[in-house]
């Protein structure tokens, strides 16, 4: 059906007088109606990847409303912290449902949002006119990291306190300000009551501050509009259609799909994502064996680890999130999608195999042959990015691309037609 039908403009016309008096006076159902509703544009190929996005803003809602009841009844005090979340899960009711959506919520953002970014980088969305989207969207996954990281601490159980010990202690490799860095995040000389009660602070702050850059995020999509599977530019309204009902229809099968998952793990594989030691109070004196992060911060905890030197291995490790800001002027292919890029197609796979690699690397110690791959994966990470990709731009031979995304649309439909 979306392979005939065409996008016809309409304005939001309500007939009934309050609606019309509300919006007279406070036009957000106007706004609603022509960002996400019939008034607005969407190009008519696009696929299930594109879901991510919306499922990145449900996950969002979930944490957000999970946290602020979660908050009620913990306690931000080092002495009481631990016993605060045993509370929740045993005597609030409900606690332990709400406690395993927020903690397995946090892995099912970061999945959604690691498989949004790939998207991007697979279709070429992050090239012009979409840079400041792009840039926006990484935005949004710096605060994520930053969000997790101290929500990880609030527990106060082994892993926390130790994780916190080692992720702050990085910034003393800053030279002249990296003590008084340390200091400012402590909140004193060691990892104590302040710092807990700081990082609650901002673990609640946080995603509010998500929130208010998703709304710029939107914004700078609705301006160029969205990328689609071709990477090509809409050629008029023969090329779109309304994103409702046709995207709001798939977006909540998505969100009916992806529910299932969360569920399964929450449910029936609850800590699957956690390390056991966090059930074990915190206790400075006792250092865990394999002192871990959360899994997904899992490859840049090897790209850390994989340079011998700690000042060397903190501007590796930052080095290799700021480098995807500059990636739209790195890439030089004037071809967006990989669809029509054989050669690009090959090394992105090998990309994300590398940060597989990566993962995989940074949960084990850094002993070994585990070095050795950490090193080998990480110099491949910066060598896609810095070499290969401004290259490949430059010698590959792209696939002719389709005049239009209707006609393309048209043709695929046909072949199946033919083929059924």
């Amino acid at each position: 059906m979306a392979g005939n039908a065409a996008f016809n403009p309409t304005k939001f016309n309500p007939k009934n007088r309050v609606v019309i008096w509300f919006d007279r006076q406070l036009p957000i159902l106007s706004l609603i109606y022509s960002s996400v509703g019939p008034g607005f544009p969407a190009p008519k190929n696009l696929n299930y990847w594109w879901n991510f996005g919306s499922l990145a803003g449900f996950v969002l809602v979930v944490q957000m409303a999970t946290g602020i009841v979660l908050a009620m009844h913990y306690t931000p005090d080092a002495a009481l912290a631990f016993s605060s979340v045993e509370h929740i899960m045993r005597d609030v009711n409900y606690g332990w449902l709400l406690r395993y959506l927020h903690s397995n919520g946090a892995s099912m953002f970061f999945i959604v949002v690691y498989i949004h970014i790939f998207r991007g980088l697979y279709y070429g969305s992050y090239k012009a006119p979409r840079e400041v989207l792009w840039i926006l969207g990484l935005v949004i996954y710096l605060l994520m990291m930053a969000t997790g990281f101290m929500g990880y601490v609030l527990p106060w159980g082994q892993m926390s306190f130790w994780g916190a010990t080692v992720i702050t202690n990085l910034f003393s490799a800053i030279p002249l300000v990296g003590d008084s860095i340390v200091t400012w995040l402590w909140g004193g000389f060691a990892i104590d009551n302040p710092t807990l009660t700081r990082f609650y602070s901002l673990h609640y702050l946080l995603p509010f501050i998500i929130a208010a850059v998703v709304i710029l995020h939107i914004w700078a999509l609705h301006i160029p509009g969205s990328n689609n599977p071709l990477g090509i530019d809409v050629k008029g309204p023969q090329d779109q259609v309304a994103f409702h009902p046709y995207y709001t229809a798939k977006d909540l099968f998505g969100i009916g799909v992806f529910a299932i998952f969360f569920a399964y793990w929450v449910f029936y594989y609850p800590n699957g994502m956690g390390e056991a030691d966090n059930y074990i109070p915190a206790n400075p004196m006792v250092t865990p064996a394999h002192i871990v992060p959360e899994w997904y911060y899992l490859p840049f905890y090897a790209i850390l680890r994989a340079i011998p030197d700690k000042l060397g291995g903190v501007i590796t490790m930052f080095a290799s999130i700021l480098i995807l800001f500059v990636l739209p002027w790195l890439d030089t292919s004037k071809v967006r999608s990989a669809k029509f890029r054989p050669i690009y197609r090959q090394f992105f796979w090998i990309l994300v195999i590398d940060c597989f690699i990566l993962g995989y690397v940074g949960a084990n110690p850094p002993e070994g042959m585990f070095i050795i791959i950490s090193r080998l994966a990480t110099a491949y990470y910066f060598l896609h990015f810095l070499v290969i990709l401004p290259l490949v731009g430059l010698v590959e031979k792209p696939r002719p691309l389709p005049e239009s995304i209707s006609k393309a649309v048209l043709e695929a439909e046909t072949a199946k037609t033919a083929q059924a």
